[in-house]
């Protein structure tokens, strides 16, 4: 990168926040919920908004994509907002993938919420705290605003560890530049069997399932091969004590979102990270997190929900 391209990013960073990227589909009640809790962080008027919406995927969404680009268009309460209509179906993989490569070549760093994600009043004071007390440290390659557990007895109100989340987060153009869409460090993954425990937090997670699946066409994930990149450099990220994030997709109605219950610990609306690790290391509370990882279940009504949306469909067609 050029000096003159490094002078234009630190004047665009201190003029206001770190811009944020929201990705829409077809779920408009779910949209202005997650936009009624963002605006509500007091960091919203200082931030730049961009609405990815994406298209139909078939005529049986047509109404309800119609209805979500509706609502995003009258957004306000933010420094400013800009609304980006998919004139196809990206999916959402593709959406992410290059609304965020956009976002981070242009502005050096991006915060990244999708559209089922409630975030408490201090999100966005973490993701901003963050990205510029971590923005020379090349092992933080992301910053996390969901928290699997809690509360854990940490010193400092954050914690770092290896792997990724991809409900509410931020990164740099500096680590996202090593993202591999075409995962290439699954071979040796596969074929190292310490390695692959190591990459399923010893045991308590089986992500190397989910990688396999991409790699077999089964899913297009973008937050595994995410993973994957960070976790072929040995990158951090950087987790909340206590969420501050809570997801709301587990209803059915996600097109992306598996069919199950996901155990999640209540925000605290008064909680907010003060304090974060000087030293750049993965966290000794990282054994706790990985125990306690919650199970998904399964669930009649996200099943039922699905189902419907399916049999709607003219083309039995996914997103």
């Amino acid at each position: 990168m050029s000096v003159a391209s490094q002078s234009l990013m630190e004047a665009a960073r201190l003029a206001g926040c770190s811009p944020i990227a929201l990705f829409v589909y077809n779920r408009p009640e779910h949209t202005r919920a997650t936009v009624a809790a963002l605006a509500k962080n007091r960091l919203a008027a200082d931030s730049d908004l961009f609405v990815f919406a994406d298209a139909a995927a078939n005529p049986a969404a047509q109404a309800s994509v119609q209805a979500v680009r509706n609502y995003v268009r009258g957004i306000a309460g933010f420094r400013s907002v800009t609304v980006i209509e998919r004139p196809e179906n990206f999916g959402l993989a593709r959406s992410i993938i290059e609304g965020v490569t956009g976002l981070c070549r242009q502005h050096g760093r991006v915060i990244v919420l999708e559209d089922d994600l409630l975030t408490s009043p201090y999100f966005l004071d973490f993701m901003n705290d963050a990205l510029d007390r971590y923005e020379s440290q090349e092992r933080v390659m992301q910053v996390a605003g969901y928290m699997f557990v809690g509360p854990l007895a940490a010193k400092d109100d954050a914690l770092l560890l290896p792997f990724i989340s991809s409900w509410g987060w931020a990164t740099w153009q500096r680590a996202w530049q090593h993202f591999d869409p075409q995962a290439a460090g699954y071979e040796r993954l596969r074929n190292d069997a310490a390695m692959k425990a190591k990459f399923n937090l010893n045991g308590h997670y089986n992500y190397f399932r989910m990688l396999e699946r991409q790699q077999r066409g089964m899913v297009d994930s973008w937050a595994i091969r995410w993973y994957l990149s960070v976790f072929v450099r040995d990158g951090l990220a950087l987790y909340p004590r206590k969420t501050l994030v809570q997801n709301s997709g587990f209803d059915g109605s996600g097109v992306n979102c598996a069919v199950s219950d996901f155990p999640q610990d209540a925000m605290e609306p008064e909680f907010r990270v003060r304090s974060m690790p000087e030293e750049i290391t993965v966290s000794r509370h990282a054994a706790e997190v990985f125990r306690n990882m919650p199970v998904p279940r399964l669930r009649w009504r996200s099943i039922r929900n699905r189902l419907a949306g399916f049999l709607k469909s003219p083309q039995r067609a996914g997103r």
